[in-house]
């Protein structure tokens, strides 16, 4: 059974090849796109922007280890290209904290930070983790994110924030050290040099953290950060505070390079490089991919825009190769900066790449002024940054929902404090797809009867099912790591109510069904049709429907089996069912049609052979034949010709009878009162709605009798025919 006609992969292969023009010429039509009247908007979102990717970009290559510069190069070049081949009006893209962590833990496992290698390893990472990207985007798989559950995100960022605050506590306080990737390795490390801070640093650090704290309280409008980085800088070149004499000197940027954001020669094919890169370059593509999706998804659900997900792919993975070519870093999409663009009345793409263009001349015209920027005061930032990463209302809303996701935030949390980032972020994606894999394994399988108004169906376990039939409700695809699951639900169902002999499958949230799910299914119809029943489908969506007629199970369960949503039970009811056992048997009325049954007030056992087979030959005699019969013998002064035993219990013969029929309720007929019945006379069975009596029709001709009948219909159908 194909999922394709070869008709199929060539039409989906030539609109796929047609699609590629249009992502790679997506700035043509942006630029066509655009509107005027856009442009203030725009223009003042991003002056707010780059106010704060300014400061972003040089604490964030500080956290990767690189030269403030690598940062600026990243936040000037991947802003403008991933706002030109982006997908969303308000996604910011650039160096981001997250991001830069990745880098550094796995830059450090190939080369020292402060060399040459070191650098051109974070451009290796950028062209990869952007090549990756952009065939992800290409090959339309951006729905891939979309396994990847948010408590992945949110247990990996919390850890990434410690990791950050961690390893800037020994640029707050000025303690030696060398940079590492793991939590215990870096508190160790600070705590057995606490003794060496240096308390100007500290106070200039500490002062940072409390003054931004008390601005993003008191004055959120203004760039704290920004304001706050300006200040420390005045601070140091007014007191001189670099210098040795206070006691070895603030460390501080030093002066940036003026200039565009050269082009790097980078070692994009050394095989030894790629392979101690490898991990960090499939961490750094994931994390991004999910970051920039759930960012632009999170924006357009307040904007209200359409979001292209592989498009975005495209744009992200073409930011990331500019960025390592240019002489930057690792990048992605910013929640920060992206809420800003949004907030500030950013109305497209072009907010994005104009607040690259502010980064560029501010770079071009104050390079000299970061002479003086002390590393403690950028430290302090990163440490509120850090802190603030940790979402303690998401972490604690997720532990309030679900024990699963908590599960797997406390892994992924863990993995990034024990673990290399990159192999962490790899933990936290193959915990959440196991999970995802786990839960689509073991869809729903609930019993169901219908509600007390008969509109709906619903679980209530603490009402008695039907005796005959039983419901249940399939929630899941039916592939092949589920199929086991659902026939083991499917038996558990049967040993539990071991009389139902009839099952309805009710499907319409089954969505998939491969070969296994339809092998389940046979073995669940074999099992119903050993009972002596069957099995009904009800719901049945298209695709599903479609691949049962290609491997012939629509022929093996029979296409009067499939039954639509509205008409089932009275299907199943009157054309299945052993209308008997309902009034004889049955205490219970489930269904709609089971209030208008009468119940004998006594119960009787029915004997197996009582149940007449689907397509069992039963003698009838059709209302239309019954009533002439009835008029001519009327109108020729004579008996009918056949003698009328109406099975009903008395009370229901009593209220309304045949002229002639002779009440003989069935538990009578079968207990004795049917022995009084010539072989060789004609009868005629009859009964409200034609069960019953089909039923004595068929027990007594088992027996021999050779003349017998029922009437199709019962009196009912009689009724009908005596009005035509």
């Amino acid at each position: 059974m194909e999922e394709f006609s070869q008709r199929d992969i060539g039409i989906y292969t030539r609109r796929w090849v047609a699609s590629l023009p249009k992502i790679f010429l997506h700035p043509v039509n942006l630029a066509r796109a655009y509107e005027r009247k856009n442009f203030r908007a725009d223009f003042i979102a991003s002056l707010t922007v780059a106010i704060v990717l300014l400061p972003q970009a040089i604490a964030y290559a500080l956290i990767a280890e690189l030269p403030p510069q690598t940062g600026l190069f990243a936040a000037i070049v991947a802003g403008l290209i991933g706002g030109l081949w982006g997908s969303s009006h308000h996604l910011h893209t650039g160096p981001t904290n997250t991001t830069s962590l990745i880098v550094l833990s796995g830059l450090l496992t190939v080369a020292v930070p402060g060399t040459p290698e070191y650098l051109l390893a974070a451009g290796v990472v950028a062209v990869w983790a952007g090549l990756m990207r952009v065939l992800m985007g290409v090959a339309r798989l951006g729905i891939l994110v979309n396994f990847v559950s948010d408590a992945v995100v949110i247990g990996f960022t919390a850890g990434a924030g410690i990791l950050i605050v961690v390893n800037q506590l020994r640029h707050l306080l000025r303690i030696s050290g060398a940079s590492s990737p793991y939590f215990y390795t870096t508190i160790t490390n600070v705590i057995q040099n606490l003794g060496e801070t240096h308390m100007i640093t500290f106070y200039i650090g500490g002062g940072s953290v409390v003054l931004l704290l008390l601005m993003k309280r008191f004055t959120p409008k203004l760039p704290a950060p920004l304001l706050i980085l300006l200040g420390a800088s005045i601070i140091v070149w007014l007191f001189g505070l670099d210098q040795e004499s206070f006691g070895g000197g603030v460390i501080v940027l030093g002066e940036l390079p003026r200039g565009l954001p050269p082009l790097a020669d980078l070692p994009l094919f050394d095989l030894d490089l790629l392979g101690s890169l490898g991990p960090s370059i499939v961490a750094v593509g994931l994390i991004g991919l999910i970051e920039a999706a759930s960012i632009s998804r999170a924006v357009a659900a307040r904007s209200g825009q359409y979001l292209n997900s592989d498009q975005e792919f495209v744009g992200q993975g073409l930011a990331n190769i500019a960025a390592g070519i240019f002489s930057g870093y690792p990048v992605a999409g910013s929640l920060t900066r992206s809420a800003v663009n949004y907030e500030a009345g950013a109305r497209s793409q072009f907010a994005a790449v104009m607040s690259s263009i502010w980064v560029l001349l501010a770079m071009l015209m104050f390079a000299p002024a970061a002479a003086f920027l002390p590393r403690a005061a950028l430290a302090g930032i990163l440490v509120v940054t850090g802190a603030r990463m940790i979402n303690h209302k998401e972490a604690r809303r997720i532990m309030r929902t679900s024990a699963g996701d908590t599960a797997v935030m406390l892994i992924s949390f863990a993995a990034t404090l024990i673990l290399s980032l990159e192999f962490a972020v790899l933990t936290g994606v193959l915990v959440s797809f196991a999970r995802f894999v786990a839960n689509t394994a073991m869809p729903s399988v609930t019993e169901m009867i219908p509600r007390d108004n008969f509109s709906h169906f619903s679980h209530q376990p603490e009402k008695p099912s039907c005796p005959q039939l039983g419901v249940l409700t399939i929630m899941g695809s039916l592939y092949f790591g589920a199929a086991p699951y659902v026939e083991d639900m499917i038996r558990a169902h049967m040993d539990d109510n071991p009389n139902q002999k009839f099952l309805m499958l009710r499907m319409r949230r089954v969505n998939h069904c491969d070969i296994s799910g339809i092998h389940m299914l046979e073995t669940v119809v074999n099992l119903y049709r050993q009972r002596g029943g069957e099995v009904f489908l009800v719901g049945v969506r298209k695709k599903v429907l479609s691949k049962m007629q290609l491997s012939g199970f629509d022929k093996i369960l029979g296409e009067s089996h499939f039954l639509e949503t509205e008409t089932a039970i009275p299907h199943i009811f009157y054309n299945s069912l052993n209308a008997t056992e309902c009034v004889y048997s049955c205490r219970v009325r489930v269904w709609k049609e089971c209030q208008s049954l009468p119940k004998s007030e006594k119960r009787i056992d029915l004997p197996d052979a009582f149940l007449v087979p689907e397509h069992a030959d039963v003698p009838l005699i059709s209302p239309d034949a019954f009533w002439r019969g009835i008029n001519q013998a009327k109108a020729a002064g004579q008996d009918l010709a056949w003698r009328v035993i109406d099975v009903r219990e008395a009370s229901e013969f009593e209220r309304g009878h045949l002229r002639g029929a002779e009440s003989i309720p069935l538990p009578k007929l079968l207990n004795g009162e049917g022995e009084k019945l010539r072989q060789d006379e004609s009868i005629v069975f009859v009964c409200r709605s034609g069960r019953r009596s089909q039923q004595m029709a068929y027990l007594f001709k088992q027996k021999g009798y050779s003349h017998v009948q029922h009437l199709e219909g019962g009196m009912t159908a009689l009724e009908i025919a005596a009005l035509k």
